[in-house]
């Protein structure tokens, strides 16, 4: 990754210029980290990914650079995203940098050729907070308020042994509304801000005792009860996301929420597999 000491920018450059560049270089490590697996496009941006495209574009010094893909690290491994997508995310920036002629992004990320320095920093921050997280388990996210993914596994965990003692099924009782964001198009802290709306909104609405919870960057579900109110709350809930996330100025290029009703399966190591798969959507 060509990274040089920063110098004195030429008269002709500037405030646009620079913004400029960051935009075609994000454009372009986006395409080309999609292009070379990155699982779930709506969940590559971060506000971390702008501070080091940024770090890159101003040319700074290395440890700049490393300081940014230490946080950026720390917010993949957060967020759910796994070592190897980490730093072949990481390969596909070197990638992108490396081959300037390549405009539309489209190039092969090879972590082999990646810088040795910017991998071990990428790694040891990835495993480091992975590693804490395992050592801090928290019932709430910090951010929304919501529950943890945890802690919904742990209530379904008592909903499955509940069910069983009364000779009934868990779907008969309860139900599952997921809330899926598409955020491609959202860029920098409003994406985290967008998740606080809907938690907010999941609070306001589903206020009986329910458990909202929040599985990943831009998916939310709440486990509810079957009840014949359900389907106007889940529909309430639907609006006043879209509103309000429209209403503000920083979110308004968000599409419409998702929202769907997933049924439990019949077994708890089903349900726990459910929730793994819908934290990736």
């Amino acid at each position: 990754m060509a990274v040089r000491e920063a110098g004195p920018r030429s008269s002709r450059g500037g405030p646009d210029s620079t913004d400029r560049e960051l935009r075609i270089l994000r454009a372009r490590w986006r395409t080309a980290s999609i292009a070379n697996g990155w699982r779930f496009p709506s969940d590559w941006s971060l506000p971390e990914v702008d501070a080091v495209c940024a770090s890159v574009v101003r040319r700074g010094q290395l440890d700049a650079v490393c300081e940014a893909l230490d946080s950026l690290a720390r917010a993949r491994a957060q967020a759910g995203a796994g070592l190897g997508e980490t730093l072949t995310d990481l390969a596909a920036l070197h990638a992108v940098i490396s081959h300037p002629g390549s405009a539309d992004g489209l190039v092969s990320a090879d972590p082999d050729a990646t810088p040795a320095r910017l991998l071990r920093v990428a790694a040891l921050a990835w495993a480091d907070e992975s590693l804490g997280e395992l050592a801090r388990p928290t019932a709430t996210h910090g951010l929304t308020g919501l529950a943890t993914e945890a802690y919904l596994r742990t209530r379904l965990g008592e909903l499955y042994r509940r069910a069983v003692r009364d000779g009934r099924h868990v779907r008969e009782d309860h139900v599952l509304l997921v809330v899926t964001l598409d955020l491609a198009d959202v860029v920098g802290w409003p994406r985290l801000m967008a998740m606080v709306l809907v938690a907010d909104v999941l609070r306001e609405v589903f206020n009986g005792g329910e458990s909202s919870a929040v599985l990943g960057p831009s998916v939310a579900v709440v486990l509810a009860d079957r009840e014949p109110a359900f389907a106007e709350r889940a529909l309430t809930a639907g609006w006043l996301i879209n509103e309000r996330l429209h209403t503000d100025p920083q979110l308004d290029s968000a599409r419409r929420p998702d929202l769907r009703v997933v049924s439990l399966p019949e077994r708890e190591e089903d349900a726990a597999h459910l929730i793994r798969n819908l934290a990736g959507a």
